[in-house]
């Protein structure tokens, strides 16, 4: 757990950083815990994907394109 003083406190960019990370801070003074810095409980937001497989079948049909990366690669 990672743990800052008071002098350290001033540095928000790295507080903000564990925070934003899901990890509690300790605030000491010297080698005395004085709190806890707990970060908010962050709502997931769950990403919804396109469809890339219908979105192609859409565009391209039946049609199967060849993957020209990967025959090229073989020629080196």
């Amino acid at each position: 757990m990672p743990s800052v003083n008071i002098r350290e406190l001033r540095d928000t960019k790295r507080l903000k950083n564990w925070l934003r990370a899901g990890k509690t801070v300790e605030l000491r003074e010297r080698d005395r815990l004085i709190a806890r810095i707990v970060p908010e409980n962050m709502e997931e937001k769950t990403v919804e994907w396109p469809d890339f497989e219908a979105r192609a079948r859409e565009i391209l049909g039946d049609r199967v394109l060849p993957n020209l990366i990967l025959e090229d690669r073989g020629r080196y």
